[in-house]
């Protein structure tokens, strides 16, 4: 269940190393008491800077952010006076959009990724808009205790039949990696941008997948799975998703993917082995059949589509330099669509 951020208190810090001179008069304690006091009572509220957010506060900023949402109130949240809110790519005021439509917290469906380095937060999970199942990705900054960006990305609409891998995180994503499967920050961020360069390049192996275990949920749709024959009636995009995560890739069926921009893979928890990666599809849809190879019996595939963008959020689970498990959500946009952020 969701929690209540906790609150930060802040306590002066008084510790003194080592023994008095025993010379050191009384008279001149209780000055130096003075001149301390002073100086502190002479402090402007804009010195007086929050401690930094860990991995615990992160995460309980989600929870008191998510439960402002619900409650339609954005005082219950640590918002910043010049907090930047966006929503599906839109500039929003802070009141507007899921602030006005959210009706319950997420509950089993939970996944952070914080980043005490950066002071963001990633998050995908599941609640209710209007009483019915929305996927969020979420993005917070945080700085001096406060909200300075807020970024969502709702998917809606979502079937039955993948609401149904939508109930509970696959356990990877809530465990920590063995300390000696670790890997730094700056590795995991340069991991998880590999991703969309394998994408946009067709070459599976420009990302270090291993392909015994990886496996993509997109909006609780499973688009690849470890390798593996393809069950029988099994055709098209379903069957070249039995590949494996470098063969799928390798095979083509990405092809109508000519850019994705911008790529912000910020946010890495090297603890549990997750980065979040913000990103946006660009699809022009120029050419309306693909070429396929290294899949028998599919030549090509049908791409007749208009052009369109597909803003994304992924969580990569990555231990020893290797992406295993990827959980994705989107949506659809006007092909070449700003961000929000410009």
């Amino acid at each position: 269940m969701m929690g209540r951020i906790r609150l930060v208190t802040f306590a002066a810090i008084a510790a003194v190393a080592g023994g008095l001179a025993a010379g050191c008069s009384q008279e001149q304690s209780a000055s130096n008491q003075a001149t301390s006091e002073q100086t502190a009572s002479e402090q402007s509220p804009a010195q007086i800077t929050a401690p930094a957010c860990d991995r615990d506060c992160l995460k309980g900023v989600v929870d008191s952010y998510l439960a402002a949402l619900v409650a339609h109130d954005p005082s219950q949240a640590p918002m910043a006076a010049d907090v930047k809110f966006v929503e599906n790519l839109a500039p929003t005021a802070v009141g507007d959009g899921l602030w006005k439509t959210a009706t319950a917290v997420p509950s089993t469906f939970a996944i952070y990724v914080p980043d005490p380095v950066s002071e963001q937060v990633g998050f995908i999970g599941m609640m209710q808009e209007n009483d019915k199942p929305i996927e969020i990705g979420l993005r917070l900054k945080i700085v001096d205790g406060k909200i300075t960006e807020a970024e969502h990305l709702i998917a809606r609409n979502i079937s039955e039949k993948n609401l149904a891998n939508l109930q509970t995180p696959r356990p990877v994503f809530l465990a920590d990696v063995p300390e000696d499967q670790r890997n730094s920050r700056d590795d995991m961020l340069k991991i998880g941008t590999f991703y969309y360069d394998a994408l946009v390049t067709n070459r599976g192996d420009a990302a270090p997948f291993d392909d015994a275990d990886c496996e993509r949920h997109e909006n609780g749709m499973i688009t690849v799975r470890p390798p593996q024959d393809a069950p029988e009636g099994v055709t098209g995009k379903a069957a070249i998703g039995t590949l494996g995560c470098t063969k799928q890739i390798d095979s083509g069926m990405f092809t109508y993917i000519k850019r994705i921009e911008p790529v912000r893979v910020w946010i890495a928890d090297p603890e549990t082995g997750l980065a979040f990666g913000l990103s946006q599809f660009r699809h022009p849809m120029e050419e309306k059949q693909e070429k396929i190879t290294g899949v028998p019996g599919i030549d090509t595939m049908p791409m007749n589509f208009d052009p369109f963008d597909l803003p994304a959020a992924h969580i990569f689970k990555i231990s020893g330099g290797k992406i295993h498990e990827i959980e994705a959500m989107g949506f659809t946009a006007p092909y070449d669509s700003k961000t929000g952020w410009e």
